[in-house]
């Protein structure tokens, strides 16, 4: 139920309703949701959490993922997807927008617009994909100082350190790198674009007790890997970032061809979520519910009269 309609809306942080899904055990799934309505059909098939990923959120205004958005922009879509469903979201931090006090900036904005989650990683600006080559990384002494600055400014919000270091430090330094981002606070680490299950199992023995998260992005470097199969490798979370996104963009690509193709959209109708599916999904009939049961139409009876 959205955040107008809802009579028991959270009580708790979002923050401390992630850590809570986290100690229950298993491995938290995250698919990602670069909307409020991509958001709530995912919490109708049955998601507890969500990602937002910056990836999608910049492909969806037309940006490519260079570190280009603002923490005001972020957090439009935070509220989107907090309002729609009341989900705790894990949310896609970048470098932290800035040095250690832009990361604490961000950090109280993230949590005031209901985030439960943040990651951020240890490149430097133009960032790139952490799929993608030559990424230049931060000296591993100044991430640490924006983690410990996270850390500092945080009420609530879970904090994830997210290391890029595999592909150019190797192992070693990727894995020394997360211990000294545990170090300086981080509740837990985002070992980026690791290319076997050879890999993610060292990186998670080598790192006993921390929290992990997986990368289960698609057209990446890392090959596909179920939930199951993560969590037997010792991973505590996954993402799938940009899923829902590829899927809409691939479905209107293929809507506005055929418009120039077919003169109208009448062959695609088997491809739509129909009207009443959509205003079920947006929960259209019970926000109308709720306006008349405020303020109910006075229809007036007859004219004034003049003296």
């Amino acid at each position: 139920m959205t955040y107008l309609l809802a009579s028991d809306l959270p009580q708790l942080p979002a923050g401390q309703r992630f850590r809570a899904l986290l100690e229950r055990g298993g491995i938290l799934q995250m698919p990602g949701a670069h909307n409020g309505l991509a958001a709530l059909q995912a919490k109708e098939a049955g998601f507890e959490a969500l990602y937002l990923s910056g990836a999608a959120m910049t492909a969806s205004m037309g940006l490519p993922d260079l570190g280009i958005i603002t923490v005001d922009e972020v957090t439009f879509f935070i509220r989107q997807i907090a309002r729609a469903t009341g989900l705790p979201a894990l949310v896609d931090g970048d470098t932290g927008y800035g040095e250690t006090l832009n990361v604490m900036h961000m950090v109280r904005a993230f949590e005031e617009a209901g985030a439960g989650a943040v990651h951020i990683e240890d490149q430097l600006l133009p960032k790139k994909c952490g799929h993608l080559n030559d990424k230049k990384l931060a000296e591993p002494h100044d991430m640490a100082a924006k983690i410990a600055a996270a850390a500092k400014a945080r009420r609530h919000l879970f904090l994830i350190a997210r290391t890029d270091a595999a592909a150019s430090e190797g192992m070693d330094g990727a894995v020394g790198r997360a211990e000294l981002y545990v170090k300086a606070g981080a509740d837990a680490i985002f070992p980026e674009a690791l290319t076997t299950a050879e890999m993610f199992r060292e990186f998670a023995v080598r790192l006993p007790g921390v929290a992990l998260l997986a990368n289960m992005t698609e057209f990446g470097r890392t090959p596909f890997f179920t939930a199951r199969e993560f969590a037997e490798m010792g991973y505590r979370m996954v993402i799938w970032p940009v899923s829902s996104l590829r899927v809409a963009a691939k479905a209107q690509a293929e809507l506005y061809a055929a418009i120039r193709r077919d003169g109208g959209a009448h062959k695609m109708i088997g491809h739509m979520q129909t009207r009443t599916e959509l205003y079920a999904t947006i929960a259209y009939r019970d926000y109308e519910t709720l306006d008349a049961s405020i303020i109910a139409t006075v229809v007036p009876q007859g004219m004034p009269q003049r003296d």
